[in-house]
């Protein structure tokens, strides 16, 4: 092991496997220190992995990544006890290269990803624990692991060790992240026949869908669920916010159990096998929970600088983007030799540059509206149901009947000013 780094990266997910590979291949000498047993052991998320930000670090990398299935088809259940209404895009252009999206499991891509990294030079060492930040003279110039003399120096550290990222915190870049800033997610991958997959979602082969679910998946609380197509396996996981999980004392895997059982989703699911149950933190502040994100000789990025878009279940294309922002932050650093905050600070200048923040500051609002207006998934989604099965039944009702028939059901039950008043807000929520 080399005496000092160019930069050492804590964790080897999308965002740390991203900076690192990307330092590497710039030529700095780059320890990558994980965790786990190898990378993706302790990781999880939805399932897609978005092809425009991949790309921009890895060119064409399908044709060797190991993905699952492209996704042609992205659905939107708002869903009862007994009903859903479902929206939704299926396009083949999505089915043929350069593709939108893919499925992946995380296990196998994420130590694909690192593979790639540890070819183009980093020192990738896994089973390792960095307990504390080395700081002298307010700066960081190493990493303090559980390993004998574990004490590593670099010119830059890069904390991507993940939501709940106490290197940041000890460092005080942010405070212990509330209930309503962090989701519970718990996912199950169900084995199926590729022929079974195909039928049910109607897909061909090389073909997949993604459903993202609101309403009854989480009882009405906070959250959404999720069904993923694989080649020979599917997806299937629900989450919701901490602080509605306590306020409802629901139980992870008992909402998960739910969510299979429920009338909607079991029949996808008929005949599978269990294969796996993951569980994971998910950040969900947003824009109003990024913390600081550059230091003297530190950089903070993806899920530990909580970039998630949940409206649009962004994460891992925002997660790389930072790590390679973060990357050419070091490389620019390393050419001026100054790693002083001020220096470093060209990261958090492109990252408030770029798409990342942009959105996240567009939805800024959005989870706080939610969270504490539960009418929206507890009574506005059952009543759109109810709505959609009277129009849609033919009892001999004229339809202009039928509509003045809805508009006094949902008016009447709340107050045409409160209806009024909840759109607006949910429209400035998310406009």
């Amino acid at each position: 092991m080399p005496e000092k780094f160019d930069v050492i990266v804590v964790g080897a997910g999308p965002a740390g496997t991203s900076c690192a590979y990307t330092c590497a291949k710039n030529g700095l000498k780059v320890l990558q220190i994980e965790r786990g047993e190898y990378p993706g052991s302790k990781n999880v998320m939805g399932g897609v992995l978005y092809r425009k930000q991949m790309e921009e670090i890895i060119p064409e990398f399908w044709k060797e990544a190991p993905l699952e299935r492209p996704v042609i088809e992205q659905r939107f259940w708002a869903m009862d006890k007994e009903s859903t209404i479902t929206f939704g895009y299926k396009g083949l252009e999505w089915g043929v290269e350069p593709y939108n999206n893919f499925t992946v499991l995380r296990a196998p891509f994420d130590q694909w990803f690192a593979k790639k990294g540890v070819k183009e030079g980093v020192l990738l060492i896994n089973e390792t624990v960095v307990t504390e930040c080395i700081v002298e003279n307010g700066k960081v110039v190493g990493v303090r692991t559980d390993r004998p003399d574990g004490d590593v120096y670099a010119d830059v550290v890069v904390l991507a060790d993940g939501v709940n990222s106490l290197l940041a915190k000890s460092l005080g870049f942010h405070k212990e992240f509330r209930p309503d800033e962090v989701a519970l997610t718990v996912m199950e991958v169900i084995n199926l026949s590729k022929d079974k997959i195909n039928d049910r979602f109607n897909l061909e082969d090389n073909q997949g869908c993604t459903i993202e679910i609101f309403g009854d998946s989480t009882k009405g609380n906070l959250g959404t669920a999720f069904i993923y197509t694989n080649k020979e396996s599917v997806n299937i996981g629900v989450g919701t916010t901490l602080s509605s999980m306590i306020k409802a004392k629901l139980k992870p895997y008992d909402l998960l159990d739910y969510l299979k059982t429920h009338p909607m989703v079991k029949p996808l699911l008929s005949g599978g096998e269990s294969a796996e149950y993951l569980a994971h933190l998910i950040p969900e502040g947003g824009y109003r929970s990024v913390p600081r994100v550059a230091g003297n000789g530190v950089l903070v990025v993806g899920d530990a600088a909580q970039l998630v878009n949940a409206i649009h279940r962004e994460g891992s294309n925002m997660a790389m983007a930072s790590g390679k922002m973060a990357a050419e932050a070091v490389i620019r650093a390393k050419e001026r030799e100054d790693y002083s905050e001020s220096c470093l600070n060209h990261y958090r200048e492109a990252l408030y540059e770029s798409f990342i923040i942009k959105d996240l500051e567009k939805y800024k609002d959005a989870a706080h509206t939610f969270e504490h207006y539960p009418q929206y998934f507890k009574d506005y989604i059952p009543m759109i149901n109810k709505a959609a099965s009277k129009f849609f039944t033919v009892d001999g009702t004229p339809k202009r009947d039928k509509q003045k028939q809805i508009m006094r059901s949902i008016t009447g039950e709340k107050g045409t000013f409160k209806v009024i008043q909840d759109m607006y807000r949910a429209w400035k929520a998310v406009k």
